[in-house]
């Protein structure tokens, strides 16, 4: 009788999404790096440079030590936005990127939907007003309508084509920027402050990275105006917070609704008391379907690489 083949060892970087790391147990022989002290995270990976050539983990962090495996030849990374890998080290030694793209299209884009309904609706408001017997000495205060607003859309990829779409069925006008302009039946505006100034709400879909690092500071804001709204579903990192806080407090724009944060899990203190801001803990992929997804396309790289096949997904 055949010995069974022996798994290939994988180095998982950090925790991301508790099914898919269960699965690439059953899979690999894995080793997971996060559950180890500094000390020996170092010692692992020693004992690791021999033998281990793939790597997973989160897309938005990773481990920098992952880069010292000298034999590293795929990083299957968890989500859309690869912002937290090295793809200076990873382009100039040929090691293979992946993620997990589409997939999480329409929860993203549904979670932007809830939060424009939700500014504009005033909903979480609404509902604090319910449950503290307020609405039997009055009326709620009138809130506004989407039909006929226009949302600016910073970032106009995949995800924000379907958000698009979906706005569209509530009569919202699209507007856009990005740094190139598309084929699309929507305004274009050559910069952010020319978005800003034509538009009611804006929604920032921007990927993380130094080039986005606090793009929107006060004087974006400002062009927005005080009566516009302010999304974000795409990186906390894009936010200058204390312009944020400072523009919300001030009167600069009406209100924002957030899903992403600088410092996750953390969040302002000055946010967490504010009645016009709406605040989400990161939930844009968060549905079982769409992570689930997220974690097949996670396996099937690393299955496709080991057995020399093209990746599903590869990042260019």
């Amino acid at each position: 009788m055949s010995e069974p083949q022996k798994k290939l060892p994988l180095l998982i970087a950090n925790q991301f999404h508790v099914e898919t790391v269960s699965r690439l147990d059953s899979l690999f022989e894995t080793h997971k790096l996060w559950l180890q002290s500094p000390e020996q995270q170092v010692q692992l990976i020693e004992s690791l440079k021999p033998v281990c050539r793939a790597v997973a983990t989160a897309s938005w962090q990773t481990n920098p030590l992952i880069y010292e495996l000298p034999g590293l030849e795929v990083i299957s990374c968890f989500g859309v936005g690869v912002d937290g890998i090295d793809f200076n080290t990873t382009r100039s030694r040929g090691i293979f990127v992946t993620n997990t793209p589409d997939v999480l299209n329409d929860a993203v884009a549904d979670i932007a939907m809830a939060l424009i309904l939700a500014t504009q609706r005033n909903l979480i408001n609404a509902d604090q007003y319910v449950r503290s017997g307020n609405w039997s000495t009055g009326p709620f205060p009138l809130s506004h309508s989407l039909a006929g607003q226009t949302l600016g859309i910073l970032g106009l990829g995949s995800i924000g084509e379907d958000i698009a779409i979906r706005a569209q069925t509530f009569k919202l006008e699209i507007a856009y920027h990005n740094r190139n302009r598309k084929d699309l039946p929507f305004k274009y505006y050559p910069d952010i402050h020319s978005l800003c100034e034509n538009v009611d709400i804006l929604l920032c879909m921007l990927p993380g990275g130094a080039e986005t690092e606090s793009i929107i500071d006060l004087e974006v804001l400002r062009s927005l105006g005080p009566n516009g709204t302010f999304i974000n579903v795409g990186r906390g990192s894009s936010v200058n917070e204390n312009d944020l806080i400072e523009a919300l407090r001030s009167g600069l724009i009406a209100g924002a609704g957030l899903d992403v944060y600088c410092n996750e899990p953390a969040v302002r203190e000055q946010l967490l008391s504010m009645t016009n801001v709406v605040l989400f803990p990161h939930v844009g992929s968060a549905t079982v379907e769409t992570r689930t997804a997220m974690g097949n396309l996670v396996i099937e790289n690393l299955l496709a690489w080991q057995a020399g096949e093209q990746l599903k997904t590869p990042v260019p």
